[in-house]
């Protein structure tokens, strides 16, 4: 028997309700979906099971495919991103709500399997969350899936490797690799929403301060570009070769990551890895260094030696952990390590993840009907929906992109001169 709504605390849903609003309003590309797509029946008594980080944008994706006749479930994907209010107005408006903020390790794994256990034939996934656990906890319900959609780095990385264990039977979009999400919502998202959270939750001065990212992928890209813009001094670590010397030809200084844990003053990551800021690290730090990670996990910082290694254990401030080390030294960790920007703040702002959460619909609503066009495993999210995303939000800006002249289309598919 499937279980009602968990929530946190009913009471607060008009708290959500007025959230969810404001998103609907700045969110002109998905509500042109919503008409002209997700209107057509399509997902009309699809079951769809969405977990994403539980907070007013991911809630008003949510209310869209329940509008659209899909019986919705949602689960957060991150415990400290849930927003109770948001879960409280999602229930208020028939849609079912496993999730409430700061759960239990336990807490938080009974809402993922409640989720799975509705035998969605749909999936909106967020780091494989639900597609990991439906193949190790409940592969009695995998045949009911006919595909899934998929947001992060860390998801596809987790895919991939299902794929090529034969244990994923039905096709994921990537939506992380379509230009329409990674150019976009990792690099500008995740730099402002990291920042921002970063300014607002240590009430610091950024310019002049020495700011190491650790990585130089999209989302490390958005982080030295937004911390630079606040006039900090940016220095990347990254393992390869190519995008160190890219990030050197940008403009930043580039060292060892050993050597810029001496140097720096704030540490942001975003690598999608364990372990990147670990015990030889913390040894070097200087009084007062500040950690924020903007990757999937909260284990791109080795928090457990560097509780091993304090000599005492406070919050100074909120979202702000202070380990304190046997020389007098103190580090701080913002959200416990985990995602900066929604685990200590609201997230992405608005108009960017108005463009994942449409790449999410298109690809929900495309296999509803269209599944059987892929095979198992990660799939391209079609090229004609990755445009039809930027077409839209341009239209709404009032801009039709540059028409190639058939000569000039004759010229780039013709090798004679």
């Amino acid at each position: 028997m499937i279980k009602e709504s968990i929530v946190k605390d009913p009471s607060l849903a008009p708290e959500g309700q007025q959230k969810i609003e404001w998103a609907a309003q700045h969110s002109p590309v998905l509500n042109k979906i919503a008409r002209n797509q997700l209107a057509d029946g399509s997902l009309t008594g699809r079951k769809v099971a969405v977990t994403v980080h539980l907070e007013a944008k991911t809630a008003y994706l949510a209310v869209l495919l329940h509008e659209a006749g899909a019986e919705v479930t949602v689960t957060g994907s991150n415990p400290l991103s849930t927003q109770d209010s948001v879960c409280a107005a999602l229930a208020e408006r028939g849609i079912r709500v496993y999730a409430t903020h700061d759960p239990s390790d336990e807490d938080f794994e009974r809402y993922i399997h409640l989720a799975l256990e509705t035998e969605p034939d749909l999936l909106l996934d967020d780091g494989a969350e639900l597609t990991g656990r439906l193949a190790q906890s409940h592969p009695e319900l995998i045949d009911k899936v006919v595909g899934a959609t998929e947001t992060t780095t860390t998801g596809i990385l987790k895919l991939r490797a299902m794929s090529d264990e034969g244990v994923l039977p039905f096709p994921v979009l990537g939506i992380n690799e379509a230009r329409m999400k990674h150019l976009f919502d990792n690099r500008y998202g995740t730099g402002h929403s990291s920042i921002v959270s970063l300014l607002a939750n240590t009430n610091l001065f950024l310019s002049g301060q020495r700011v190491v990212v650790m990585g130089f992928g999209w989302v490390s890209r958005g982080l030295a570009k937004y911390a630079a813009g606040f006039g900090a001094r940016v220095i990347v670590c990254e393992p390869d070769p190519v995008k160190l010397l890219e990030a050197h030809s940008e403009g930043y200084e580039v060292m060892n990551s050993i050597e810029a844990a001496e140097a720096g003053d704030f540490f942001l990551t975003g690598t999608g890895n364990m372990k990147v800021l670990r015990r030889e690290h913390f040894e070097r730090m200087k009084d007062g260094a500040v950690l924020a990670n903007a990757g999937h996990y909260d284990h791109e910082f080795d928090l457990a030696t560097l509780k091993e290694m304090s000599v005492s254990e406070r919050e100074a401030r909120k979202h702000i952990t202070e380990y304190e080390m046997p020389n007098g030294r103190r580090i701080h960790v913002i959200a416990r390590g985990r995602l900066l920007n929604s685990g200590a703040g609201d997230g992405h702002p608005v108009e960017i993840m108005d463009l994942t959460f449409a790449l999410h619909a298109l690809g929900i609503h495309y296999l509803a009907s269209r599944a059987s066009d892929f095979e198992p495993g990660i799939q391209a999210l079609p090229e004609d929906l990755d445009q039809e995303v930027a077409r839209i939000k341009l239209r709404t800006m009032g801009v039709e992109p540059e028409e190639l002249t058939d000569e000039q289309m004759a010229y780039q598919t013709s090798w004679r001169s």
